[in-house]
């Protein structure tokens, strides 16, 4: 989404920045990880495939993606890739009513286990709120993916739908004010522009 291609967001432990062609090779890597590929619903792709993804997540308009910075990391060597723990999406499934579904991954196993996944995705959710209106959000979790489970409910997701066939649960949300404010006292977060 070119709307977030010049920003960056910052919180306590973290700097979401936009999925750059430089952070492809890395990125790639990761999803060489059949574990990474079963807990998000993934196929594995060629590197040029990466690339062109890369380029469909800036360009298109229902899309919206941040690489997800370790920002302790990334302010002691100032090394995007070196600092690189995954990624977080939203992609816009009904623009009428103001719907995206959100994803979540944690490639780096080091980076798991701390609450980084809760604050990136408490981040993504109000980035969404604000600067794409958004209204209400699903997130689709593989059935053997409880720690995301666990976590989309703290963040007041309900159980909607189970599908055998894809082996994943739908949890949703709708957007209330008090649900804002309670996301925004946790995490707070300023965005500032992204200088390549």
């Amino acid at each position: 989404m070119k709307c977030n291609s010049k920003l960056k967001i910052i919180s306590k432990n973290l700097i979401l920045v936009p999925y750059m062609e430089k952070h492809v090779p890395k990125y790639h890597e990761w999803m060489q990880s059949e574990e990474l590929q079963k807990l998000t619903a993934s196929e594995r792709l060629t590197l040029c495939q990466e690339y062109d993804m890369q380029k469909s997540w800036r360009e298109d308009e229902d899309k919206c993606t941040f690489i997800i910075l370790d920002r302790r990391k990334y302010e002691l060597h100032n090394d995007e890739i070196d600092s690189m723990i995954g990624d977080t999406n939203i992609f816009i499934t009904d623009k009428d009513i103001g719907q995206g579904e959100i994803e979540i991954m944690l490639a780096e196993e080091s980076a798991r286990g701390k609450k980084l996944g809760q604050e990136a995705v408490t981040i993504m959710l109000l980035y969404g709120i604000e600067s794409i209106n958004l209204k209400r959000y699903e997130a689709k979790i593989s059935l053997t993916n409880e720690i995301s489970f666990k976590m989309f409910k703290k963040l007041g997701f309900e159980e909607e739908s189970r599908s055998l066939v894809f082996q994943e649960i739908t949890l949703a949300r709708n957007v209330t004010e008090e649900w804002v404010i309670s996301l925004k006292a946790q995490y707070p977060y300023t965005v500032q522009d992204y200088i390549m």
